[in-house]
């Protein structure tokens, strides 16, 4: 997959695990109207450039609008224009070819719980205490399927558990028909998912509009 079919996948996967409408094409990529108070909208761009970058930073007024771009923070960094900062760590665009049959059990211990609804798989892992340990979902859209809000509770690392959620969210997602896995990882994030297989594949830059 090619940045654009990356960026693609994971505009449409991510709509459907937060639930936002569906993203609308734009000649730069995508608007997604995501309706939180701190996170207004956001626009998507695959191929981002100074010209577009700078037109959308002074076009967009409302406080928290986004961009999200597949380029690094040092790149983009001089592209934009008063009001706007790079807040976010950086992410990494990754990919994977998903098995329907990586599925080990949780830890000794630990119990796990699997649901799927409106077309989101939600995973939970509990701890013998019964507090939640940690928590990830995945969203199918045909042939791809994009993990999202994968966490796990800092008193419960090093564990296992992260793995053995991720290879679940796979595993499910396989079985609904999905081939490729498609994620954006933080720092902390990408050591384990490059250990369980993903690709990186590019960077991807958060920048957002403050308060005026």
């Amino acid at each position: 997959m090619d940045m654009r079919a990356i960026t693609s996948a994971w505009v449409g996967g991510w709509t459907v695990s937060r639930g936002t409408p569906a993203a609308v094409d734009q000649p730069w990529g995508y608007r997604i109207d995501v309706g939180l108070p701190r996170h207004v909208l956001r626009h998507v761009l695959p191929a981002p450039d100074a010209a577009t970058v700078g037109a959308l930073c002074g076009r967009l007024t409302e406080p928290y609008s986004w961009l999200k771009v597949m380029a690094d923070a040092e790149e983009v960094a001089p592209w934009i224009t008063e009001g706007w900062t790079i807040p976010d760590d950086p992410g990494f665009m990754m990919v994977k070819a998903l098995d329907p049959g990586a599925r080990p059990a949780p830890p000794e211990g630990y119990t796990r719980n699997v649901e799927v609804r409106d077309g989101v798989v939600r995973v939970r892992i509990h701890a013998p205490d019964g507090t939640l340990a940690a928590r990830g979902q995945i969203a199918p859209t045909g042939a791809t399927a994009v993990a999202d809000q994968i966490e796990t509770d800092p008193a419960h690392r090093r564990r296992g558990l992260g793995a053995n959620l991720m290879l679940t969210l796979e595993a499910a997602a396989a079985r609904a028909g999905a081939t490729t896995g498609v994620l954006s990882a933080t720092t902390d994030g990408r050591g384990l998912y490059g250990a369980l297989g993903w690709e990186y594949r590019g960077p991807l830059t958060g920048i957002v509009r403050g308060e005026v």
